[in-house]
């Protein structure tokens, strides 16, 4: 799954999603705190856990960690998951 963050004050929260050119889920996501900030990457990995109802241990940030795409890793999450989380795609 790739992530799309959106840095904005306020409260953290789902955007939307969408499908790839190749059909893997895109998640926008916007933090409060900057994309290349450590505390960017624990609020996205807080809010994906807490919505698909998972521990925070089964997200993990494979790549881009320092930019505002991020891709990861979830354990045991299905695309249905991921559509009955935050409803279907646009």
């Amino acid at each position: 799954m790739t992530v799309r963050v959106t840095p904005k004050g306020g409260r953290d929260a789902v955007d939307g999603w969408a499908r790839d050119e190749a059909g893997q889920p895109v998640l926008k996501l916007r933090v409060s705190s900057a994309p290349s900030d450590g505390q960017a990457n624990a609020a996205v990995i807080a809010l994906l856990a807490k919505a698909l109802g998972v521990p925070k241990s089964a997200v993990r940030i494979a790549s881009g960690e320092t930019s505002r795409v991020k891709r990861l890793e979830l354990d045991g999450v299905e695309d249905s998951d991921i559509a009955r989380a935050f409803g279907t795609e646009p």
